[in-house]
């Protein structure tokens, strides 16, 4: 099976793990702070907060913007669910902003027309939460100039696009956002097994997010309530969690760090082998934000009859080409549902979501491999 990604390990990142596991930390030790570093240093920014998942960061980026309940917050429902549950674990209340149906980003003209009606009845979010949907940016430039005169914050939810850029900027610079988070899960452009990390220009937000990662726990003697008893002491200062990132993990990320221009060049050679190969098929190829470069995680095709999709994904999965889709619509998810969406609600994510399928895309993919699925391809339409 080919799977729809994969991480790429080497002997030099099996080697920065071991060396880890030999030495006097695996976790709480220096390699933290090293890949925070070298992660800030990539991305232009300040300050990175490494955690043990994409999710825990999206969390904590909320938390850090003081979202709460009796808050909205606003993403977009072509994301995995974490997008939207990360608002719910605070106690807020989520809605959608529907996506444009030939990327799948979020559409600003949608954004417009839902923030004109949000100020008109008081219902405004208090944070936005875009969605860079296969390493793709948002038009975060256009995004930022609609949210600006409302106040509200803005997290970009980067997880497929490390390695990525917009408008000549590393995307992770937090150019037009708050805090901007990324992922790390194998299938990820770099990976740490898991974890995830968050970046920001903001001094008290990196600060408030070291803190809530580590149960709202400082031992800095300036954020506490009295004199310290002594080297030992610490103290609980806000109700925080453990989304720690270990230094095994860590020391993998570093390692990984130093090959992502490589595996997003890697990544670029492939996309450019697709247009090749699928133009003359019945579908539509991705397409990226013209203001930057896609991290490319994901090629996500378009089929041009989505009668079709079903019968074409489960030829191909039995041709051994192990295809996904990404995403089913948020709001369509029993849980949503429950809250009060319903299929219909964002028309232009369900249209989407009837049409794609994610073919595979790793760094490591060969050109034999994407012939075998462009075989596949032509044979599953034949059929």
């Amino acid at each position: 099976m080919i799977p729809y990604g994969r991480q790429s390990i080497s002997n030099e990142d099996i080697q920065a793990v071991v060396e880890t596991l030999q030495s006097d930390f695996l976790t709480q030790g220096p390699a933290v702070p090293a890949f925070e570093q070298a992660l800030a240093s990539y991305c232009q920014v300040p300050y990175a907060v490494a955690v043990n998942s994409a999710t825990s960061a999206l969390h904590i980026a909320c938390l850090a913007l003081d979202v709460k309940a009796g808050d909205r917050v606003w993403t977009s429902p072509i994301s995995f669910v974490a997008s939207a549950n990360c608002a719910l674990y605070c106690g807020a209340t989520v809605d959608f902003v529907d996506v444009e149906p030939d990327t799948g980003l979020m559409s600003v003209r949608a954004l417009a027309e839902k923030l004109q009606q949000a100020a008109a009845n008081n219902t405004l979010p208090k944070v936005l939460i875009p969605v860079h949907l296969a390493g793709h940016s948002c038009a975060m430039q256009q995004i930022a100039t609609l949210c600006q005169p409302y106040g509200i914050r803005i997290i970009e939810d980067a997880s497929h696009s490390v390695g990525g850029t917009y408008m000549q900027q590393k995307i992770g610079s937090c150019q037009f956002s708050d805090i901007t988070v990324f992922s790390f899960h194998p299938v990820k452009i770099i990976t740490t097994a898991e974890g995830g990390v968050a970046l920001t220009k903001d001094v008290a937000l990196a600060a408030r997010m070291q803190l809530l990662r580590s149960h709202g726990i400082t031992r800095n003697p300036d954020d506490m309530t009295e004199v310290s008893h002594g080297p030992w002491y610490y103290q609980q200062i806000e109700l925080g969690l453990n989304y720690r990132m270990t230094d095994l993990q860590a020391a993998l990320g570093l390692s990984q760090l130093k090959k992502l221009d490589t595996f997003v060049a890697k990544r670029l050679e492939a996309v450019a082998r697709y247009s090749n190969l699928l133009q003359n098929l019945p579908l539509d190829l991705p397409t990226e934000c013209p203001a930057g470069q896609s991290a490319w995680h994901l090629y996500i095709i378009q089929l041009h009859d989505e009668n079709r999709r079903l019968a074409v994904f489960e030829a191909l999965r039995s041709a051994g080409i192990g295809v996904n889709v990404h995403y089913i619509p948020i709001h369509t998810q029993p849980y949503y549902q429950k809250l009060g969406f319903h299929w219909g609600d964002f028309p232009q994510a369900e249209a989407f979501y009837s049409r794609i399928i994610s073919l595979p895309l790793y760094a490591d993919l060969t050109a034999e491999q994407q012939q075998q699925i462009t075989l596949a391809l032509q044979q599953a339409f034949q059929e």
